[in-house]
């Protein structure tokens, strides 16, 4: 790394920009004249800058869909600025090189990463606090270390003079970046940690904030697909007069994924959809295909051999010696993700360049995709991300984005695609349906001594690896971390094929064995004639954040005393994502309905950032 840059190389336009990246020697800062010299064109490689109007602009290079990370990484700028909060102002980061997330190596917000992969890199940015502190000691020539920043102003102490970091940006931004910034110790925070308005609160608010569904461009198009009714069928024929006799219908043509129509209204482009009348053939890809059909597959497949995840002791003999021996069986649909807002794009495709304005999880697939639909350079292409009206892994695929990038460059005009909830939920990427056999062993004190857990379901991964491993690893998240101390576990995974197309649901894995685990626990309780909160404890003694969830949660829902004649309560515990998570919940049950009604859930979690949970 350089010692020093040139003015023009560090400044981007007027004003102090910084970014950290993460090399394979370690984590650096650098400017934006490192990564592009350029001043013609307005391309940000940095995490955040510091204007004169004393501004601070952070660039996320994270979508936000709710969870709250146009706040949450801001913050960590923020904080280690040394900045107000007002100060601070948020823009979606461009989808280039420069805001690649280290770790992942791509542009796409998943798994709850955010803060895990990015936690490091923007506190880095900690060198531009001394860079600002530094450019005002050279002001009123007093040596740094009788200056401080503090509540986005730099101040000598003796003298009591200030200097706002707009005043001094522009300064600094001349200065040598420091190699190894100190970075704030915990006891020093002042902002993580503490409750703060949303940046993104008045817009929403306000109806200013624009998700992908309130998209609108110049002549646009309403574009809709006719989609194959089974996996695999093909296009036999369509009435294309028929469309085109609906008003306002402007296109109708095959495209990759059925045939497309473009019309100047959504309505006028989903009735055209339904006058196409289209044929298909029979054949398809298992046809044939029921729910039922598939609940058997997944029941018989735990009949199976499957491949060994996990093996600790000996469980055949651990079982053979059981003073109580339960088996058990669960079986857990396919669930669609469903978010609020559908799935949309809307797309621009140009001779000389294409924009593309989509709520996504993954702009750097979106970026290669409409270069491959296209045929243009990555650089001719602007992927502008939206908010999102939920996500949950779903919008990571980009089906509905090809679609309207292919109907757009059909039509040479801009086209917004908009599914109905009907199609959102019959041509989604499925959380995979699953079957679980789980056989536990109790000795003679009620102590668990042997645990096998079977799980068949369809591979995640091998839909996006084409050599995917023997063994799912979605599939048996959370088995094969079992947070129980049992001495004898045993986890096997079998690969279920079907057509239904799989993907990352919300938690994924978790989601099915959290209850899977959790349920069989019950059971397991029952059989040693327990109490479920003791049972739990009893194999935690190993494991003190995740005993202290349940110590806490059990203290505040009042476990163990009287309740209400009709009501019960349940508890569980689980660890997902370097959390452990435990709840109580209080429920009734109506005696001649059987209507179920949660009066009060209680929920004590243990976080800390995945770097500090080992």
């Amino acid at each position: 790394m350089r010692e020093t840059i040139t003015r023009r190389q560090f400044l981007a336009g007027v004003g102090l920009t910084l970014a950290v990246a993460s090399t394979p020697a370690g984590i650096r800062c650098f400017a934006r004249g490192e990564a592009d010299t350029s001043s013609e064109i307005f391309r940000p490689s940095a995490w955040f800058s510091i204007t004169p109007d004393n501004q601070i602009t952070v660039f996320v290079c994270k979508s936000e869909m709710g969870q709250g990370i146009h706040t949450a990484l801001p913050i960590l700028v923020a904080e280690e600025l040394e900045a107000e909060w007002s100060q601070v102002q948020i823009r979606q980061a461009p989808v280039t090189e420069e805001y690649v997330a280290p770790v992942q190596g791509s542009q796409m917000t998943y798994g709850s990463t955010s803060i895990r992969h990015l936690y490091d890199p923007l506190r880095k940015a900690a060198a531009g606090r001394e860079m600002l502190v530094q450019a005002a000691a050279q002001e009123w020539h007093v040596p740094t270390h009788e200056c401080e920043a503090s509540h986005g102003q730099v101040h000598h102490r003796s003298s009591g003079r200030t200097l706002s970091y707009g005043e001094l940006c522009v300064a600094a931004s001349a200065l040598p970046i420091p190699k190894k910034p100190r970075l704030k110790q915990k006891s020093e925070f002042k902002i993580m940690g503490t409750s703060v308005p949303r940046l993104y609160i008045p817009a929403k608010v306000s109806g200013q904030a624009q998700f992908g569904i309130d998209t609108f461009a110049p002549q646009m198009l309403y574009g809709a697909v006719a989609r194959p009714p089974a996996y695999g069928a093909h296009v036999r024929s369509y009435d294309q007069q028929a469309a085109y006799a609906i008003p306002g219908v402007r296109w109708v043509g095959e495209i990759d994924r059925g045939i497309g129509v473009c019309a100047d209204t959504p309505d006028a482009s989903w009735k055209a959809r339904e006058a196409l009348q289209v044929q298909w053939d029979k054949k398809g890809v298992q046809s044939d295909l029921s729910t039922e059909k598939v609940d058997r597959l997944l029941i018989q497949s735990l009949d199976m051999p499957g491949a060994s995840a996990r093996h600790d002791g000996d469980v055949p003999a651990a079982l053979a010696q059981a003073h109580k021996l339960v088996q058990v069986e669960y079986l857990l649909p396919y669930l669609s993700h469903v978010p609020m807002e559908p799935m949309n794009c809307t797309a621009h495709v140009r001779a000389d360049g294409c924009d593309v304005w989509v709520g996504t999880q993954g702009q750097t697939q979106a970026l290669k995709k409409t270069a491959q639909i296209t045929g243009l350079d990555s650089e001719q292409i602007q992927i502008h991300t939206t908010y999102l009206g939920g996500g949950f892994g779903r919008r990571v695929k980009t089906d509905f984005l090809e679609e309207a990038v292919e109907l757009s460059k059909a039509t040479g005009k801009p086209v917004k695609v908009i599914w109905t909830r009907e199609e959102d939920i019959q041509y989604d990427a499925y959380r995979p349906g699953n079957s679980h056999r789980i056989t536990g062993a109790l000795n003679e004190q009620g102590r668990l001594i042997a645990w096998s857990h079977k799980v068949a379901a369809p591979s995640i991964i091998a839909t996006i690896a084409p050599q995917a491993p023997p063994v799912d690893g979605p599939a048996v998240t959370g088995i094969t971390e079992l947070q129980y101390e049992i001495p004898n576990v045993s986890v096997e995974y079998v690969r279920v094929k079907t057509p239904i197309p799989v993907h990352f649901w919300r938690s994924v894995g978790d989601s099915h064995n959290g209850f899977s685990v959790e349920s069989f626990m019950d059971e397991m309780a029952h059989a040693s004639g327990k109490d479920p909160l003791e049972f739990r404890l009893q194999h935690l003694k190993h494991n003190p954040r995740a005993y202290r969830t349940l110590e806490v949660v059990a203290e505040k829902a009042d476990w163990g005393k009287s309740l209400p004649a009709e009501r019960a309560q349940g508890v569980a515990s689980y660890p997902s994502h370097g959390s452990y998570i435990s709840q109580i919940a209080e429920v009734s049950v109506d005696d001649k309905t059987g209507q179920i009604r949660v009066h009060r859930v209680i929920c004590a979690v243990d976080w800390r950032p995945h770097h500090q949970s080992r």
